[in-house]
C-alpha cells in the first residue's frame, strides 16, 4: 500500500474483495431454519455483530460485500422459539441472536449508542419491546434485513434494530407500530453534531475497536472502508460514497472556506495527485487559541478510524490540504 506519508492513507479505485455472508447456526436440538426476505443491503452504522469487519477510507469504487462479507449469500438459522405466525402482545419479551448489538437513543441507527445487548455472547439477552418504528431505512446481517426499530424497556432503554431479534420476520409480531409509516426518515449526518456523532461510531464499531482501514472492502453499512467512504458515512451521503475529488469539487456537496471559517463537522481535503495520495479528513475543533492545530477524525492506513490532532493544511502541515464546508449544513 502507498501512503502520501506515513499518516496518510491512500485511496483505491477497485474494490476487489468479496467473500460469502456469515450463515448464524442455532443450537436447538430440533432446529428450524427461516429465512428472512432479502433486502437490499443499507445497514446503518453503530450496529455491531460478531464478525462484522469495519469501515475504512475512500475510494472510487465501491464493492458488493459488507465487512469484507457478501449479503446475499445466506439466510438465518432460527430455533423453535420463534416461529412464523406467531402473535404476542404489547411490552413482548423476544429472543436475539448475535453479539455487540448497539442499543441506540432514538429510532435512528445513526443516533448515540445508549447501551448494548449480548455483550459477551450469541443470545444472551432477551429483550422486551412495547412498540416499533417503521424507520424505511433497511438494516441488513446477511440476508436478514429489517426497517423497523423496537423501543425497548429492558434490558437496556432505548431503540434496537428488529434484525438483531431472532423472528423469522422482518417486525415483531403482536407490537405496535409508531410513527414511520413506511416512509423514509430524514436522513442521519443532517446537523454537524449529528455527523461528528456518526463520525464517532467507527471508533468502536469493530466489536468495541476502530473499523480497519481497507482499500478493498466495504463495511456493513454499504460505505466504503477509506477516508472519503467515512466520510460520507458521517455526512448520510448514498452508499457506498463519492470519492475524495468529489468531495472537494462537488458544488452540490461542499464549497470552499478560509481556514479560519472552519467549525465542527468542516473538511480539509488534498484532492490532488492520484489515488495514492489523496485524502480527507473532518475537523471537529481548534486545540488553542492561536490555531497551530485542531482534533479531526479521519480513517487511515494501518490504523482504521482515528480521532486525533493534526495538521493538515496549516502552516508547517501539509499544505495541499483546504478546507471545505458540508453545503447540508445551510451556512
Amino acid at each position: 500500500m502507498y501512503e502520501h506519508s506515513s499518516t496518510h492513507p491512500a485511496e483505491t479505485t477497485t474494490p476487489t474483495d468479496q467473500t460469502p455472508a456469515r450463515t448464524t447456526r442455532r443450537r436447538a436440538p430440533f432446529r428450524r431454519t427461516v429465512w428472512r426476505r432479502v433486502l437490499p443491503t443499507v445497514a446503518a452504522a453503530g450496529i455491531g455483530v460478531t464478525g462484522f469487519a469495519g469501515l475504512a477510507h475512500g475510494s472510487d469504487v465501491g464493492s458488493a460485500t459488507t465487512g469484507g462479507q457478501s449479503t446475499t449469500a445466506t439466510g438465518l438459522s432460527h430455533d423453535g422459539s420463534a416461529r412464523a405466525g406467531s402473535v404476542r402482545p404489547a411490552a413482548a419479551d423476544f429472543p436475539t441472536w448475535g453479539t455487540r448489538w448497539v442499543v441506540h437513543a432514538t429510532a435512528d441507527t445513526g443516533s448515540p449508542a445508549v447501551g448494548m445487548i449480548n455483550k459477551t455472547a450469541p443470545g444472551q439477552d432477551r429483550i422486551t419491546a412495547d412498540y416499533q418504528v417503521d424507520t424505511g431505512r433497511k438494516v441488513c446481517e446477511g440476508s436478514s434485513c429489517s426497517t423497523f426499530m423496537a423501543h425497548l424497556t429492558g434490558p437496556v432503554s432505548g431503540f434496537l434494530s428488529v434484525v438483531a431479534v431472532d423472528v423469522p420476520q422482518d417486525r415483531l409480531p403482536g407490537v405496535p407500530v409508531q410513527g414511520g409509516g413506511g416512509q423514509p426518515q430524514p436522513q442521519p449526518g443532517g446537523s454537524r453534531e449529528e455527523m461528528l456523532n456518526r463520525a464517532a461510531t467507527w471508533l468502536t464499531a469493530n466489536n468495541g475497536a476502530q473499523v480497519p482501514y481497507s482499500q478493498a472492502k466495504v463495511w456493513k453499512d454499504s460505505y466504503r472502508q477509506d477516508c472519503s467512504g467515512y466520510v460520507s458515512m458521517a455526512l448520510g451521503l448514498p452508499t457506498p460514497g463519492t470519492n475524495t475529488v468529489g468531495l472537494a469539487t462537488d458544488r452540490g456537496l461542499t464549497r470552499p472556506v478560509s481556514l479560519g471559517e472552519l467549525k465542527p463537522g468542516d473538511l480539509l481535503i488534498d484532492a490532488s495527485g492520484d489515488n495514492n495520495t489523496r485524502h480527507v479528513v473532518i475537523f471537529e475543533k481548534w486545540n488553542n487559541d492561536a490555531h497551530t492545530s485542531y482534533t479531526a477524525y479521519e480513517q487511515r492506513g494501518d490504523h482504521g478510524t482515528d480521532h486525533r490532532t493534526l495538521t493538515y493544511g496549516l502552516p508547517g502541515g501539509d499544505a495541499e490540504f483546504k478546507p471545505y464546508r458540508p453545503v447540508k449544513f445551510g451556512d
